[in-house]
């Protein structure tokens, strides 16, 4: 089971610090996990400038041009934001069982190390 999966609250823990214009330290979403080459696409970190080829659609609007996009980042240097502190905290699994329509089934959990709640 991995640590972290998309739609996460994330924040970054490594790089440069925000006022010296890096991203150590910023919390978004994690938009993509792309599991062969261990990175994350989190919301509104790490972005870069990416031209694309100006076009014209069929109405007349301009398209491309240079865009602002999330590139991704190592999956190392960020850490689950715990629910409860709002702080970067990490990730442990246990299993509990849970009983539904007479069924009874084991299920892994995932759980925030500081204050122990639930992801």
């Amino acid at each position: 089971m991995a640590n972290i999966k998309k739609g996460d609250l994330v924040q970054v823990i490594s790089g440069r610090r925000q006022d010296k214009g890096g991203d150590r330290g910023k919390q978004g979403k994690v938009l993509e996990v792309l599991v062969e080459q261990n990175r994350v696409i989190v919301e509104g970190v790490n972005y870069a400038t990416k031209h694309t080829r100006v076009g014209q659609t069929q109405r007349g609007t301009k398209t491309g041009g240079i865009e602002t996009i999330e590139a991704p980042i190592h999956i190392s240097n960020v850490a689950l934001v715990d629910p409860e502190t709002k702080k970067p905290t990490r990730v442990g699994h246990r299993v509990e069982e849970q009983v539904k329509d007479g069924v009874k089934r084991t299920v892994r959990v995932r759980y925030a190390k500081k204050s122990g709640k639930d992801l």
